[in-house]
């Protein structure tokens, strides 16, 4: 017997037709670099996309050719997000946050014709000119400001171009295979290189149906969402994909990430829906707890979704003060990123002061893996069992996993069975749950026991002088390694070491506690948010040589 169902390719050029023909009506507000706004309606935008695609066909883009772009979150980044590979093309999007010589070689490595870069971002940009040719470079105005001829200006490139045909309105797309190269992505490069990551049509519209799920993003209709994660960075978290999908009004931050921008963005679009890293939520925190007035101009159904690093508890015990509603999530640029989302079962919801506590206490897990992502922990002896206690290294595969890198390059990340190697130390319980409890090269041998650095870090955020925390290995000629703790205070608040260590010392045994305390004026992050613990590190082995580290 053979199936009776129509092949039909899932595609980006497919969300795209669904979004003009069905939600053409939803606004895209995009913030701009002076404060001002943009809008439109989704039907613009799709006609604002074929003209793009059109555009681009007309300087020659040809199917697999790379489309490279260095911008911000805003309508025109939108629209490349869905004209590059509508028409065959591969999106490659330069994190801007990188130091200039990475830019410069992942264009290089990904093998970018074109580049659409924002006029804000042009000093970036001649920073690493000379390093890498583009075929044209296309400038997106947003500032007024003059910019060298040699440039094509994106508006200009859009009015005299002609629509490509097969993607206006009710056209019915382009014919692409569904397996074809939608995108390209490149880690954040914390252990050499940064290296690619090279997406499908087909994985991503996978996994933007599975993040829009209840039990994920929860992406509606009646959503108002404000992707603070950056456009830069794999795919932004494949929202742009899953809003443009479900019908969810947009409303795209720009450049403007203080937390002050932030919280008056929020009331302004009445946002409903975030997501972005800890640290970024940190200042947004304390400028809601410094006017308390300010979050009742907020959208009373605000929902955060944290990930990127380990959210710490103090942070969504505070989220949960502000009436916040948080969700912790997990991922990496190799599941295109999402995993696991930490969404409770009903029978682990709270209600009582216990139950709120082992509530909280999953909440602050790593969560339960999407549909179709499977996970496993492996040990030096086999697989672990889910029991919530057996530790090793966190396996993944499934359809929107990384099967390998851009190049063949690093293939020891893959087991001899295919599945991804995580590098993140974790065990799963009984319901499901992943908990990582550290990096594989952020763990502290000490004395031959091992000592986990997130755990430390998150019970140290909980102290109320605390900012931010990191804790690392500083070598030791006695126990090899011991923990040295880097910390952060919030601005007019006081601690000592002995303060700290104190605090720490009634959660974990003697031993698991930091040699010395390390006050930081800011804790080195890498361009996504992460710290940068190999700079801590070195930093932490110069110490060693400080009496009181002795």
């Amino acid at each position: 017997m053979r199936h009776t169902m129509m092949h039909f390719p899932l595609t980006i050029g497919g969300i795209l037709t669904h979004a003009a023909s069905i939600h053409g009506g939803v606004e895209i507000a995009s913030r701009l670099p002076d404060g001002g706004t943009h809008r439109y309606r989704v039907a613009d935008f799709a006609a604002r996309v074929a003209r793009l695609a059109g555009a681009l066909r007309g300087l020659g883009l040809q199917p697999g050719d790379r489309v490279a772009t260095l911008m911000w979150n805003h309508y025109a980044h939108l629209e490349a997000y869905f004209a590059v590979p509508a028409v065959g093309g591969v999106l490659n999007t330069l994190n801007l946050r990188m130091a200039p010589d990475d830019i410069a070689y992942i264009a290089r490595d990904a093998g970018a014709r074109f580049l659409i870069v924002d006029d804000i971002l042009l000093p970036l940009f001649e920073r690493i000119r000379a390093s890498i040719e583009f075929e044209r470079v296309i400038v997106v105005a947003q500032d007024g400001a003059a910019t060298d001829d040699a440039y094509v200006d994106y508006e200009a490139l859009l009015a005299a171009g002609e629509p490509f045909e097969r993607l206006e309105p009710f056209a019915g797309g382009i014919d692409i295979d569904e397996n074809a190269p939608a995108s390209i992505c490149y880690t954040s490069g914390t252990t050499g290189r940064p290296k690619g990551v090279v997406y499908s049509h087909r994985s991503i519209v996978l996994h933007a149906l599975c993040i829009s799920l209840p039990d994920c993003f929860d992406l509606s209709m009646r959503q108002t969402l404000a992707p603070v994660v950056p456009m830069f960075h794999v795919n932004g978290w494949c929202l742009p994909f899953a809003a443009l999908l479900t019908g969810v009004r947009l409303a795209l931050p720009g450049p403007r990430l203080d937390a002050r921008s932030l919280v008056d963005w929020f009331e302004q679009e009445q946002v409903t829906l975030s997501a972005g890293v800890p640290s970024l939520w940190c200042g947004f925190i304390d400028m809601l707890r410094s006017a308390p007035d300010m979050r009742a101009r907020l959208s009373p159904a605000l929902h955060l979704i944290v990930a990127g690093s380990a959210c710490p508890e103090a942070m969504m015990v505070a989220l949960d003060e502000l009436g916040i509603r948080s969700t912790h999530a997990w991922g990496m640029t190799e599941l295109s990123p999402v995993g696991a989302f930490s969404s409770l079962k009903p029978h682990l919801a709270g209600g009582t002061a216990e139950r709120d506590d082992e509530a909280l206490r999953y909440r602050l897990k790593q969560g339960l893996p999407l549909p179709f992502v499977q996970t496993r922990v492996m040990t030096d002896s086999g697989v672990a069992q889910w029991d919530g206690a057996s530790v090793g290294e966190l396996q993944v595969r499934g359809p929107w996993v990384a099967a390998s890198y851009h190049g063949g390059v690093s293939a020891q990340s893959w087991t001899d069975d295919r599945w991804l190697r995580t590098g993140d130390v974790a065990h799963i319980d009984g319901e499901g749950y992943i908990q990582i409890t550290d990096r594989l090269k952020d763990l502290i041998k000490s004395g031959g026991e091992w000592i986990s650095s997130v755990a430390l870090e998150n019970a140290l955020a909980g102290h109320e002088c605390v900012q931010e925390a990191a804790v690392v290995a500083a070598p030791d000629p006695k126990w090899q390694e011991r923990p040295l703790a880097f910390v952060k205070l919030r601005d007019g608040r006081h601690a000592t070491g002995e303060d700290l260590i104190g605090h720490l010392a009634s959660r974990f045994p003697r031993w698991w506690l930091p040699d010395a305390v390390e006050f930081v004026d800011e804790i080195p992050k890498t361009s996504t948010g992460k710290i940068q613990k190999t700079v801590l590190r070195e930093i932490a082995a110069t110490l060693r040589a400080k009496p009181e580290l002795a």
